[in-house]
């Protein structure tokens, strides 16, 4: 099995015109891969009608609704994320409540609020009564402040990790950015942090340095947007590792921190 667990679908209300076409392409594409599941996530209208990281209601409802078609599309191949906008507590709390019944298996977190945000503890505290992961985006080490965003950096995920220690947090896309380096040394120690070995970066010594910090148990493997650098990292993986620990990292690891019974032959 091979589980991506950082993947982007579309639908008709975001900017691009060949959604379909997209969506198409990275099933073909995980085909070709040999991806058993992808784990997916749609930014509500990705900036269409509201900020890509700070959608509206609406836009996040609307976003689900398309991923949940999808899913029931293609049970085999497609499970959800639920993404919500953690400003608005309560829709964000009940849009989980609703996705997760309908299917989906985990939560998705952009970069709408700080994760050290108290505002975020109530998602955590439902992720752990549902027994679901959550992927926060983040920026490898954030500098500055950017328009449009709130993002996140390691140690910020670290500091709600550490008010939630029974919650599965993945720390997104390792390869997304900045300095990974400094991610890693904020989540070495932190062991309810999972890193996402997904984003375009394939810098030299990245996969060594993931693999000196939290070892195999704590990678999990995924493509975000960029499906041929996940690829290349996966077939780089296989030089280094023996075939029980790829596979830890091919899909294992996503098993554990799932829920039961979330992937084919779990």
């Amino acid at each position: 099995m091979l589980i991506d667990v950082h993947a982007h679908f579309y639908h008709q209300r975001t900017p691009r015109a060949d959604w379909r076409e997209r969506n198409e392409s990275r099933l073909t594409a995980g085909r070709k891969i040999g991806i058993t599941v992808h784990v997916a996530s749609i930014l509500g209208s990705f900036g269409l009608t509201s900020p890509t990281y700070f959608p509206s209601p609406r836009d996040v409802t609307a976003g689900n609704d398309a991923l949940l078609a999808l899913q029931r599309a293609h049970p085999e191949t497609i499970r959800g994320y639920v993404c919500v906008n953690p400003n608005y507590t309560a829709q964000a709390r009940a849009e989980i409540v609703r996705c997760l019944d309908a299917g989906m298996i985990g939560i998705k977190l952009a970069a709408s609020r700080r994760a050290d945000d108290p505002l975020l503890d109530p998602i955590a505290v439902l992720a752990l009564e549902r027994r679901v992961p959550v992927l926060q985006h983040i920026w490898q080490h954030r500098r500055h402040d950017w328009p449009g965003q709130e993002a996140s950096d390691a140690v910020e995920l670290c500091t709600l990790a550490r008010r939630h220690p029974d919650v599965a947090f993945i720390l997104a896309h390792i390869g997304g950015g900045g300095d990974w380096l400094h991610s890693l040394r904020a989540v070495r120690d932190v062991s309810n942090v999972y890193v996402d070995l997904s984003g375009s970066g394939v810098d030299g010594g990245m996969l060594e340095a993931c693999l000196e910090s939290v070892g195999v148990s704590r990678l999990l493997w995924g493509s975000d947007i960029t499906m041929d650098t996940g690829w290349a990292k996966l077939r780089y993986l296989e030089t280094l590792l023996a075939k029980d620990e790829i596979a830890a990292i091919r899909w294992k690891n996503a098993a554990r921190i799932f829920p039961p019974g979330a992937f084919p032959s779990d």
